[in-house]
């Protein structure tokens, strides 16, 4: 089931940002190879030129998800990046400095938030970007770019999750591991906002707010088993696999008969297909669309307050590393965010 995305609303005279002619060299993270947090550092690089339908966007700021960490560390996708030293990162939000042409809707000073198509390209751990103009949409009005930089790719994945792999719907039962991460406080609310009972696993202080976001059942993993409370599921959305107490594996018994397994992190567990296959249910994997028109129907809702991005922690550019050290410990509430240039 697919759903319209509903029109981004036209700028107005107090959206627009001031653009001047970007520098020939831009403030970046970069790295040289594989490694620990530690092989982050800062570097003058090339500010990249957009070509045809592209746009070149000042970046105010960029999300540090759990994807660049594994990157870095020589996991995620670090097995496509062409060339080192390479800029990681994937979403951000900022402002348009050079646009395709003069009556694209999308121009210079316009505020957008979106993906970039890394590791193809350089990331967004850098002042500049160069973003296809279809992974971008306006930037909500009532986000700030920090807010909005939090949101492309934790809810570009939620929504590919819940709406069109899962299609979720009234009364369909629905478990979401982790569901106070990036992805998963996003994965929680829009199961809920399309009438899905959610059960959703966290941590103990996080029970109350995985409520808040819409679950029906919070589960603490560390001092509950979930399949002793929960059954008959017709979708598991999991966003921690076997890397953990077998949390995978253990899913796959408390899903009804031809229940649908979703196996989200990146190397997360090797044998899920398999093992669903043998206890009877559906399995894929997916991976992220970075689709503008999604991303302006997930910037209405945010206008309305029927979701909400929420914002861990901001480290400075600069601090990019302790960004990376934030996220591998595994306990961060929805986003990680770095601050990159003055809005």
């Amino acid at each position: 089931m697919r759903f319209r995305p509903l029109r981004p609303a036209a700028p107005t005279a107090s959206d627009l940002v001031e653009v001047t002619a970007p520098p020939a060299a831009m403030r970046a993270v970069v790295y040289d190879g594989p490694g620990d947090a530690g092989v982050l550092r800062e570097a003058d690089i090339p500010v990249p030129e957009p070509a045809l339908s592209e746009l070149l966007v000042r970046v105010v700021a960029a999300g540090a998800n759990p994807i660049d960490a594994k990157t870095r560390s020589g996991r995620g996708v670090s097995g496509q990046i062409p060339e080192y030293p390479s800029t990681l990162g994937f979403d951000f939000s900022g402002i348009v400095v050079k646009s395709p042409f003069e009556a694209h809707p999308l121009q210079p000073g316009d505020q957008v938030f979106g993906m970039v198509p890394f590791p193809r390209s350089g990331g967004t751990y850098a002042e500049y970007v160069v973003v296809p103009t279809l992974s971008v949409a306006r930037k909500p009005a009532s986000l700030s770019h920090v807010e909005a930089a939090g949101v492309p790719l934790a809810a570009l994945t939620a929504w590919g999750l819940v709406v069109e792999t899962a299609h979720a719907h009234e009364g369909q039962r629905v478990l979401v591991h982790a569901g106070s991460g990036g992805v998963g406080h996003f994965a929680v609310q829009l199961a809920a906002y399309f009438g899905a009972h959610v059960t959703a696993t966290g941590s103990d202080g996080n029970l109350g707010w995985l409520r808040e976001l819409g679950a029906s059942v919070a589960i603490d993993y560390a001092t509950t088993r979930f399949e002793d409370v929960v059954g008959d599921v017709d979708v598991v959305i999991d966003l921690v696999g076997n890397v953990h107490d077998d949390t995978g594996a253990r899913s796959l018994g408390v899903l009804r008969p031809g229940g649908l397994y979703i196996m989200v992190p990146t190397g997360g567990w090797d044998g899920y297909a398999e093992a669903a296959a043998s206890a009877g249910v559906r399995a894929t994997t997916y991976k992220v669309v970075p689709d503008g028109s999604v991303l302006a129907t997930l910037g209405r809702l945010l206008e309305s307050g029927a979701i909400q991005v929420y914002i861990d922690k901001v480290f400075d550019l600069a601090h990019a590393a302790d960004a990376h050290r934030e996220v591998e410990r595994g306990h961060v509430r929805g986003k990680v965010v770095l601050s990159v240039t003055e809005a």
